[in-house]
């Protein structure tokens, strides 16, 4: 049976090559439906009301020839799966590496990055996180301009290409979550409104017109993709983007998160293999991920920008816009030991109190933390990595910081050998009103923040793509092949030893010393210390076992001396 929710038009017709059209029947509710069969590739599409134009199935899974013609009919049984065996992975004790399919490798395709599993888990990786991959206009992008959310990239390869990547995956041991954006569409191929109210009138969000989360069809739209994923593709979990854009009257029985949640809970019951649900929300609201008995929606983490920024402007003495907040010096000492910086104090740059309290009980690995991510990257003006300002040396201390932290660590594509290309913003808009009108709002935007527009990339511009690409020649040279050494050992550490995997709640302690040419930090998790000393001046600390080090410290009798511009992390 083929259907479609369509209470906007009186007519809606199924459309085939080289046959007929054929009439759906009203089922109630604003549903279409249709016996016929269509067998796996068969091409289709709706022509709604009296038009004659075919639009592609809000549902499809497949698209052949883009987001403005004829879907494609997948069987997603159809797949030979060898995954059988897979007893998934939980998020706790785990290492996220997060990648763009497009800039992850030359081929930017779903088969060209299988070939680069054995480079992830020599790092320790444990679950890879794919920025989205559901069908947008053009050929490439970060993937948050997606219209079609059922249907994977054509570029990429297509739904089949991600069921052999999901498939490999599991055969190395790695579990793949998936990024899906519900809080907007993007601006060239949605033809969502021409079907049903599936927007809210009247109600924006930052990118795009709000999703209307009051109506049973559309909730049901999203509920149903999240399922999807994680039953027909085998994805072990999602990261839901921008949570904090997804707006309700409050006259729903449950919030849609709480919704996926509990759905999501019984898929996994019945796969027999965990499930993760992880928010970007910039609520600071541990709601996200507390239980549902404690008043939360009950997703498995959230991940934490105030550890980002907190990292970032401790590395980098950037302290503008929003890491301002962050030059305080206790700023890294608080988020490695309460999560969050803001839980409920005030922040100078939303200009009120933000932010609750992490419960004393939670557990510290529900908060993703990282030092990069595709956000803090590709969202500064010339999307530059942190290894365009910072020294070897640094960027070393922040593979310390970030494999020792008491969250759930995650890295960003490349950041693992200090990769020297950028990450910048990037569209392949065929409209070319479109394509300027966007660059000319991201110049406008990092004008009014002070930036030269020289360097802002034009996002059209194809060579804006290619930069963005990684350079894998780099992993065996130089300080790039240091700084990967360093990951790896990370990596072992991490493997041998049980504090810095252990789920309970934050660091045990935290310490910031301030010195005239930077602080100097003494970072807790279990019997292991943290020393990280970011000042020029050696560092004379009391002894013990050191683990492992960024900077090899010297002895002093029974102390050590940490070197300047380096992390040591010491047993007791």
């Amino acid at each position: 049976m083929i259907e479609v929710w369509a209470p906007r038009v009186e007519r809606v017709r199924l459309r085939r090559p080289d046959a007929d059209d054929v009439a759906l029947t009203a089922a109630g509710d604003g549903w279409w439906r249709t016996d016929v069969a269509l067998a796996d590739g068969d091409e289709y599409g709706f022509v709604l009301g009296d038009g004659g134009d075919l639009r592609p199935d809000p549902r499809s899974r497949r698209q052949p020839r883009g987001v403005h013609d004829a879907s494609a009919w997948v069987d997603p049984a159809s797949f030979p799966w060898t995954d059988e065996a897979w007893t998934g992975r939980q998020l706790a004790g785990g290492l996220i590496y997060e990648l763009h399919l497009g800039t992850f490798t030359p081929e930017g395709t779903l088969d060209a990055a299988i070939a680069r599993f054995g480079h992830l888990i020599d790092i320790g990786v444990t679950h890879i996180e794919l920025l989205p991959v559901n069908a947008f206009n053009g050929t490439h992008n970060w993937g948050y301009d997606g219209v079609l959310w059922y249907a994977v990239q054509e570029t990429y390869g297509g739904p089949a290409a991600y069921q052999r990547f999901v498939d490999a995956a599991h055969a190395a041991g790695l579990a793949v979550i998936q990024d899906v954006v519900y809080n907007h569409l993007g601006p060239s191929g949605n033809y969502l409104p021409e079907y049903g109210p599936y927007l809210r009138d009247g109600s924006r969000n930052t990118w795009g017109d709000s999703l209307n989360l009051d109506e049973a069809a559309v909730r049901s739209f999203i509920v149903d993709n999240a399922l999807m994923w994680m039953r027909d593709f085998h994805v072990d979990g999602l990261r839901l983007d921008a949570v904090h854009a997804l707006h309700e009257s409050g006259e729903q029985p449950v919030h849609i998160l709480q919704e996926i949640a509990e759905r999501t809970d019984a898929l996994s019951a019945h796969v027999g293999r965990p499930l993760t649900l992880i928010a970007e929300s910039d609520l600071n609201d541990p709601v996200m991920f507390l239980p549902r008995e404690a008043g939360g929606y009950g997703l498995t983490a959230q991940w934490s920008d105030d550890w980002h920024h907190a990292v970032h402007v401790a590395l980098t003495g950037e302290a503008v816009g929003y890491y301002e907040d962050f030059a305080d010096p206790e700023a890294l000492p608080k988020v490695w030991t309460e999560g969050f910086f803001h839980n409920g104090t005030y922040s100078s740059f939303r200009e009120r109190d933000h932010g609750k309290p992490v419960p004393d009980e939670s557990a510290s690995w529900r908060l993703v933390t990282y030092a990069q991510d595709h956000d803090q990257i590709g969202n500064r003006a010339a999307g530059d990595r942190l290894t365009a300002t910072l020294s070897a040396d640094r960027l070393a201390v922040a593979a310390v910081l970030t494999l020792t932290a008491p969250g759930t660590p995650m890295l960003f594509m490349g950041e693992e050998w200090g990769a020297s290309t950028p990450w910048q913003f990037f569209t392949s808009h065929p409209e070319p009103e479109l394509a300027e009108a966007t660059a000319k709002g991201r110049i406008a935007e990092f004008v009014k923040m002070g930036w030269d527009e020289s360097i802002v990339p034009h996002p059209n511009d194809p060579a804006t793509f290619e930069r963005s690409k990684l350079d894998w020649s780099e992993v065996s040279q130089g300080d790039h092949a240091r700084l990967l050494d360093l990951y790896r050992q990370l990596a072992d550490l991490r493997r041998s030893r049980p504090e810095l995997t252990h789920p309970g709640p934050g660091g045990r302690d935290a310490a910031v010393q301030t010195t005239s040419t930077g602080p100097r930090y003494v970072l807790h998790r279990g019997a292991a210390r943290v020393l990280v000393n970011l000042s020029s001046e050696p560092w004379e600390v009391a002894g013990g076992d050191v683990w492992i080090a960024s900077v090899e410290p010297t002895s002093a009798g029974e102390r050590l001396v940490v070197a300047p511009e380096s992390a040591v992390v010491v047993g007791a």
